[in-house]
């Protein structure tokens, strides 16, 4: 009974190393914000709580602001005719150009570290057509796309690669039609 136990113990561990064994999670090394800014169409995500009423139609606008901030509206529908809006603010993290900190917090409560919330670049593609957004904990994901469709060839492609960072996608939503 030792010995199963052992073997039991044995492959327990085994299977954690396996997860730990994903590639960490990275942001893009190069993101050029003038390129990035603009609509974004959301694609699929992973659940969170604050889109729980969203029912389509989900979209991000990003904006450079004179201050070197960068304005953030998040929009989606919720119903017919309806649309729930968040305004938010980002900024770049210093010597990782692929990663900001987000909040949507108003401005009073900026100087609280824990209303900044990690928002990486974890993939984009080259002619800045469709971005994976992730951060280093899993929790979140978002595949965006400058149009409101994407081939499920695409989406793939994408998910394969947020998976080999570790992401688990049995609760991914996806939010957008496919080719």
């Amino acid at each position: 009974m030792h010995a199963r136990s052992l073997l039991l113990s044995f492959a327990l561990l085994a299977s954690s190393a396996a997860v730990h064994a994903a590639a960490a999670v990275t942001s893009v090394e190069q993101l050029d914000m003038s390129r990035y800014a603009g609509q974004w169409h959301e694609i699929a995500h992973l659940p969170v709580s604050f889109q729980k009423k969203c029912t389509g139609d989900i979209t991000a606008a990003y904006t450079l602001r004179d201050d070197g901030l960068i304005g953030v509206r998040n929009s989606c529908r919720t119903g017919p005719g309806e649309r729930a809006v968040a305004d938010g603010v980002a900024r770049p993290v210093p010597g990782h150009p692929g990663r900001l900190k987000l909040r949507f917090a108003p401005d009073w409560l900026s100087w609280l570290p824990l209303v900044w919330a990690d928002y990486w670049v974890i993939a984009l593609d080259p002619d800045y057509q469709w971005a994976v957004v992730g951060e280093p904990d899993r929790k979140y994901l978002w595949i965006l796309s400058r149009s409101p469709r994407m081939s499920r060839a695409q989406l793939e492609r994408l998910k394969a690669e947020a998976v080999r960072m570790g992401y688990d996608l049995s609760e991914l939503i996806v939010a957008a039609p496919l080719d």
